[in-house]
């Protein structure tokens, strides 16, 4: 253990970085931001905790990209719009749904100018059909590739770009704010231990979403809503936020490595798979209704699907794992590597032949909705804070459209980082070393180390939001989350619980349970006060659509307090 004297005499001595603009988190709307801050000129810095364009969610995404080409049926922005606004149950701000829908089309083409691969055919770019999509909308990257195509491309622009300085390895603890206005940042640097103070005149965060807070998901490590929580503590609101989309066939068992856990819906798609119970019987039929959509291979939407498989597993007919089967065992096994062709041998190394026996799948966090409130030039309540990618909040509404997730990475980055770009060129810098003072304040009072192991309480905290705030709740799940969110808040303390050393892992694990507590808290709080279901939001005890209840919660923090308001959706009526 580092001795608290040497500790406080390092962040003395902790190194100073100075930017136009910080940009904070290195993932496909990270790289994005930066590339475009940089074309307008700043000197931009790129921090991310991981390595630079290979943590976060845009590596792992292995699907589809939505945006209107039209390049093999007629198409416009406008009907991806409509569609998206049909997903989000009126909650949808539709100014930022429209900047989406209507640069999207442009930053795939952009990617496509950078050699990034999307599928082709007869010389167009391959639109594939996907849920809640009018026409064939969705690009790809053949063989479940697009994620990590889409990232290796940003990676290889930045490497040609100028003015972009990469730094990994490093957290950040919060904002810094001077005089109300985000003036850079303070950060932990996970190698050598040290502070690390960043002036900035704008500051993007781009950190993706929460689905860490669950037990299972389908997010990168450090996922954890990080971005919601130094948002929040800035003084920027959050909104949206009881919006948690749950994937129902996550990949469960047998082990996976190095593959997104979502990848079998193209699998469904092309080869009809059938969902199992533990007696082998395949279930969807029982929970169908008669407004179901069926193609011969669906007969359950994405929601009920996710309804039926826990359904199963709560009357004791679940897989071993705990979730239900999904087999290929019909489908002849020339037919599935003809479908899938590289990645039936990428199964193949992790153990698995679809051709001979099923897999395990169950419902995963997948995506979240909400996230900061932005206006449309992605400026939050903050000046001179700015945030993209899936950190944004209000898009989205109540339920995000199929393929909109990597389109949000491109369009509200580069947006975000040309409007912090131009605001770091008309603002001087407001950096005061008082402002980093809260977080060096932080580190400064590590006390002892408790019996608590805080990756422990990590694992206790994914459960209780699994249990008690997964995709169907009540009244009383949701209070009892509350309530062991409040103990696990007091078990944390006020401060770390060790002097900052290099590659601590204990300290990194009690940062994050830091940000995790207080946003799963915001979820849960948001979760508890709307009484009605709506898109990914679902209540057992209020079913059913209320249209009283088309109002977006904001949430503010004020003395370490949450505080919640409603206000009605802007865009309510045109999307209802």
């Amino acid at each position: 253990m580092v001795d608290p004297s040497t500790a406080r005499d390092t962040i003395r001595n902790a190194s100073h970085l100075a930017t136009d603009v910080l940009i904070i988190g290195a993932g496909g709307a990270g790289m994005y931001a930066a590339l475009e801050a940089a074309r307008e000129g700043a000197s931009v810095l790129l921090a991310d905790r991981s390595l630079i364009g290979r943590g976060g969610a845009t590596v792992m995404a292995q699907m589809t990209v939505a945006a209107a080409l039209g390049e093999q049926t007629p198409d416009h922005w406008q009907h991806h719009l409509a569609d998206t606004l049909a997903a989000g149950r009126g909650l949808c701000h539709p100014d930022l749904a429209a900047l989406l829908c209507e640069d999207g089309p442009r930053r795939l083409r952009e990617m496509d100018s950078w050699k990034v691969g999307w599928a082709r055919e007869d010389g167009h770019i391959k639109q594939a059909q996907a849920p809640g999509h009018d026409r064939p909308r969705c690009a790809y990257v053949d063989f479940l590739a697009t994620g990590p195509a889409v990232s290796r491309t940003l990676r290889t622009q930045l490497n040609s770009a100028s003015g972009i300085r990469r730094v990994g390895d490093l957290a950040i603890i919060d904002i810094a704010v001077q005089s109300g206005v985000a003036c850079g940042a303070t950060a932990l640097h996970l190698t050598s231990g040290e502070l690390v103070t960043i002036a900035a005149n704008a500051v993007v965060i781009a950190t993706g979403g929460l689905t860490r807070l669950y037990r299972r998901n389908s997010a990168s490590s450090n996922m954890s809503g990080d971005g919601y929580a130094l948002a929040l503590r800035a003084g920027a609101e959050l909104i949206d936020m009881e919006f948690v989309q749950f994937f129902p066939i996550g990949h469960l068992a047998p082990r996976l490595v190095g593959m997104d856990p979502i990848m079998w819906d193209p699998f469904r798609y092309k080869l009809g798979g059938k969902l199992l119970n533990a007696q082998m019987r395949e279930f969807e039929d029982d929970y169908a209704t008669k407004d179901t959509r069926s193609d011969g291979r669906y007969v359950l939407t994405r929601d009920l699907a996710t309804y039926a498989i826990t359904k199963e597993v709560e009357a004791g007919r679940g897989s071993p794992a705990g979730g239900a089967y999904l087999s290929f065992q019909h489908v002849p096994e020339a037919e599935i590597r003809r479908a899938f062709g590289p990645v039936v041998d990428r199964l193949a190394a992790n153990g698995i032949d679809l051709a001979r026996a099923p897999i395990e799948v169950a419902p995963i966090a997948h995506y979240h909705m909400g996230g900061v409130r932005v206006d449309t030039e992605l400026e939050t309540a903050v000046p001179g804070l700015f945030v993209c990618g899936e950190a944004v909040g209000g898009a989205n509404g109540a339920n995000r459209l199929s393929g909109n997730a990597i389109t949000e990475a491109f369009v509200f980055g580069a947006r975000a980082g040309r409007n912090a770009a131009r605001r770091a060129a008309r603002q001087s810098s407001a950096w005061s070393s008082e402002a980093a003072r809260p977080a060096a304040d932080l580190l400064r009072g590590a006390g002892s180390q408790p019996e608590a192991n805080p990756a422990a309480l990590i694992a206790e905290l994914q459960a209780l939001m699994a249990d008690f705030v997964g995709p169907f709740r009540t009244e009383d799940k949701l209070r009892r989350a509350i309530a062991g969110l409040a103990e696990l808040k007091q078990r944390i303390g006020d401060g770390p619980w060790a002097a900052p050393q290099g590659y601590d892992a204990a300290l990194l694990d009690w940062l994050d349970l830091r940000n995790m507590v207080l946003v799963a808290q915001s979820v849960a709080l948001a979760a508890l006060v709307r009484t009605e279901s709506r898109g990914a939001h679902q209540r057992e005890d209020h079913p059913g659509q209320d249209e009283a209840w088309t109002l977006n919660q904001v949430i503010t923090l004020s003395d370490g307090e949450l505080s919640l308001t409603r206000n009605a959706a802007p865009g309510g009526k045109a999307a209802a």
